[in-house]
C-alpha cells in the first residue's frame, strides 16, 4: 500500500508538500504571494496583448497555471505564467487566423495551449524529458536574440500610439517605419510607454527589490487620470469582464486544427525548454532532485488547464520566480495566495485597469524582451569558438526571416545538425609513447613521442554509426598510408567508442579485409564488454579474431612487441 501511495503522490506533489508543511512557512508564503501579485497582473496583461489576445486572458493564464502547478508541480517555488518567449509564437499563429476577432483569437490560443499541454503530458509519461537538451546553448542564444528583436519590433508601434499589420519581422518593421513617416504617432503614448519602460529598466538596476512593473503601470494610470486623457484618443485597456470563465474546450474549425498542431509543437518544446532550465537551476540551489519527466507532465497539465479557461500557453517564468524566492516563498502556497489575490481583483475590482494605456503594456513587454538579449554570450562565442558563433547567428536569422514558429523548427534542426557534424567527424589521433608520461598520447600534442615500430595506435573519439563509418575506414587507411614505417598491426584504442551500429559493423568488416590485403592485422584495446558482445552478434569477433582484443593499450603493445620480436624498450623498463 505504501509503495502505491508513493507512486501516486509522485504525480501530485502537493500531497507530500502538504504533509511536510511547517506553520512557520505560512507567513513567508503569504507575504511572497502578495508581492508576486503586484508583478503578475501587469505582466500577464502585457504578455496577453503581445500574443495578440485581449488583456484579460493574461489574468486567466496567470490564475489557473498557478493553481494547477501548485497541485502537480514538483518544484517548490517555480512560478508558472505567461512568458515573453512564447508570446511571438502564439501571436504568429493566432493573428493570421483570428482576423481581428477577439473571440476567435481566444479560442485559437486556448486550443494551442491544450494541444501543447497534451504533447507535454504524453512526452513526460513516455519519459521524453531529455528532449529539452536538443536546443544547444549557441542555438538557444541566437533563438532568444531573434525572439527579443521580434518582440521589440512588434511592440514598437503600440509604444508610439498606433498599430500595424504584418505577420513577420520585415512587414512589422516596415509598417512601423511607414507609421513614423506618415505621422501616426501619439505624443502621450510615446511619453507614457517610454516612461514605463524607463521606470522598469532603471528600477531593475537601481532598486531591484522594488516592483518596477507595478510602479510603471500605476504611474501610467495616474498620468491618464491627472491629465484627463480618457477621451484623447489614447488606446486604453478598458474595463475588464466581470468574474471568471467556466472551463470548456475551445471551439476551433478542423481546417485551423491542422495549422495549430505544428505551432503547438513549437510552443510545447520552447515552454518545456524554458521551464526545465529554470526548474533545474532552482532544484540545484535548494538541494532538491530534478525530474525532467515529472516537470514535463506537470507543464502539460498546467497548459491543458490554461487552455480550458480561456488562457494561453505558459511556462516557468524567469522574471517572476526570482521575485518569489527573494520575497521569501517557501512552497507553492505563495503561488496559490497570488492566484487568489488576482482572482479577487477580477471579481471585486474589474475596473481597476480601465485607464491603463496599451502603450504602458508595450513598455512592459519591451522591458522583458531587453532581458532576453544574449549579446554578450554570442560575442563570447565569436572569440572562443567561431563555429558556434555561426550557429547562433544562423538561429537568429532563422527567427528574424522565417518567423518564430519556423524559427523554432530551424533552431532545433541546427542543434541536431551540429551534433551530427561533430559525430560525423569526431576527433581522431595516432597515439605515441612519451618519456616520463604514463599512458599513450596524441602525437599532434606530443610530436616528441615515440612510435612503436610497425604498430599504429589509433583512437576514435566517438560512437561508430552510419554517418561516420566511411570516415572511420578512410581515416585509419590514411594513417596507415602516411605512417613513416611499414605498419604490421593497427590497434584501435576503443575506450571512447560507445556504440557500433550495423552500418558501421559492415564498414568494420570492410576495413578488416582491406588491411588483410596489405598483410596488416586489426586489433582492439579497451573495448567495453557490451560493445564486444555486439560485435560478436555481428560476427565480427570471429572475423577479427578473438585473441585480437586486449583489456588495455599497454597489454596490446606488449603483446605486439613479444609476438613480432620488435626492437623496442619502453622508458619505464630502461
Amino acid at each position: 500500500m505504501t509503495s502505491r501511495n508513493a507512486g501516486w503522490t509522485r504525480w501530485v506533489p502537493a500531497v507530500e508538500q502538504f504533509r511536510s508543511y511547517e506553520k512557520a512557512w505560512l507567513g513567508h508564503d503569504i507575504a511572497a504571494g502578495l508581492v508576486l501579485t503586484a508583478l503578475l497582473v501587469p505582466a500577464g496583461m502585457a504578455y496577453a496583448q503581445a500574443s495578440g489576445l485581449p488583456a484579460i486572458t493574461g489574468l486567466y493564464a496567470t490564475v489557473i497555471p498557478l493553481l494547477a502547478y501548485a497541485v502537480f508541480g514538483p518544484s517548490r517555488i517555480l512560478v508558472m505564467g505567461p512568458d515573453s518567449s512564447l508570446a511571438p509564437l502564439i501571436a504568429a499563429v493566432v493573428a493570421p487566423l483570428a482576423l481581428n476577432d477577439p473571440r476567435e483569437a481566444i479560442a485559437l490560443a486556448g486550443m494551442v495551449s491544450v494541444i501543447a499541454g497534451l504533447v507535454c503530458l504524453l512526452a513526460g509519461l513516455a519519459k521524453f524529458g531529455f528532449l529539452a537538451e536538443l536546443l544547444s546553448a549557441p542555438v538557444r542564444f541566437g533563438y532568444l536574440n531573434g525572439i527579443a528583436v521580434t518582440i521589440v519590433v512588434s511592440q514598437a508601434p503600440k509604444l508610439f500610439g498606433f498599430s500595424v499589420k504584418g505577420d513577420n519581422l520585415y512587414h512589422q518593421g516596415r509598417g512601423f517605419v511607414e507609421g513614423l513617416v506618415d505621422g501616426r504617432t501619439d505624443g502621450w503614448a510615446i511619453a507614457i510607454g517610454a516612461g514605463t519602460l524607463l521606470v522598469i529598466v532603471v528600477l531593475r538596476h537601481v532598486a531591484p527589490r522594488v516592483p518596477g512593473t507595478l510602479v510603471g503601470v500605476v504611474g501610467a494610470i495616474v498620468v491618464v487620470a491627472a491629465f484627463g486623457l480618457t477621451d484623447s484618443g489614447l488606446d486604453l485597456v478598458g474595463r475588464l469582464p466581470d468574474g471568471f470563465p467556466s472551463p470548456k474546450l475551445p471551439t476551433v474549425s478542423w481546417d485551423n486544427m491542422e495549422r495549430l498542431f505544428g505551432a503547438a509543437l513549437g510552443v510545447a518544446f520552447i515552454s518545456f525548454a524554458d521551464t526545465s532550465v529554470l526548474a533545474r537551476v532552482y532544484s540545484a540551489r535548494r538541494g532538491a532532485e530534478f525530474d525532467a519527466n515529472q516537470e514535463l507532465v506537470a507543464l502539460g497539465l498546467v497548459n491543458v488547464s490554461a487552455g480550458l479557461f480561456q488562457g494561453f500557453a505558459v511556462s516557468g517564468s524567469q522574471s517572476r520566480t526570482p521575485v518569489a524566492e527573494a520575497s521569501g516563498a517557501r512552497t507553492q502556497v505563495a503561488g496559490v495566495v497570488a492566484a487568489a489575490a488576482v482572482l479577487g481583483l477580477l471579481v471585486a475590482a474589474p475596473g481597476a485597469f480601465t485607464n491603463l494605456p496599451e502603450a504602458a503594456l508595450a513598455g512592459v513587454v519591451i522591458a522583458a524582451a531587453i532581458r532576453m538579449f544574449a549579446i554578450a554570450a554570442v560575442a563570447r562565442l565569436a572569440s572562443i569558438r567561431r563555429s558556434e558563433f555561426v550557429l547562433a547567428l544562423a538561429a537568429f536569422l532563422a527567427v528574424a526571416t522565417l518567423g518564430p514558429i519556423n524559427g523554432v523548427v530551424v533552431a532545433i534542426a541546427l542543434s541536431l545538425l551540429n551534433f551530427m557534424r561533430r559525430a560525423w567527424k569526431p576527433h581522431t589521433a595516432e597515439l605515441v609513447r612519451v618519456d616520463g608520461l604514463k599512458g599513450y598520447h596524441d602525437i599532434a600534442r606530443h610530436p616528441e613521442g615515440q612510435r612503436i615500430p610497425g604498430l599504429l595506435l589509433y583512437r576514435f573519439d566517438g560512437p561508430l554509426f552510419f554517418a561516420n563509418a566511411k570516415f572511420f575506414v578512410d581515416d585509419v587507411l590514411h594513417h596507415v598510408d602516411h605512417s613513416p614505417a611499414h605498419v604490421r598491426v593497427v590497434v584501435v584504442t576503443a575506450e571512447p567508442v560507445t556504440d557500433i551500429d550495423t552500418t558501421a559493423a559492415d564498414a568494420l568488416a570492410e576495413l578488416v579485409r582491406k588491411l588483410a590485403a596489405r598483410n596488416i592485422a586489426l586489433e582492439f584495446a579497451e573495448m567495453k564488454g557490451q560493445l564486444r558482445e555486439r560485435l560478436a552478434a555481428y560476427g565480427l569477433v570471429d572475423l577479427i579474431g578473438a585473441d585480437h582484443f586486449t583489456r588495455t593499450t599497454g597489454e596490446a603493445v606488449r603483446r605486439y612487441v613479444r609476438n613480432n620480436d620488435v626492437d623496442w624498450v619502453d622508458w619505464e623498463d630502461r
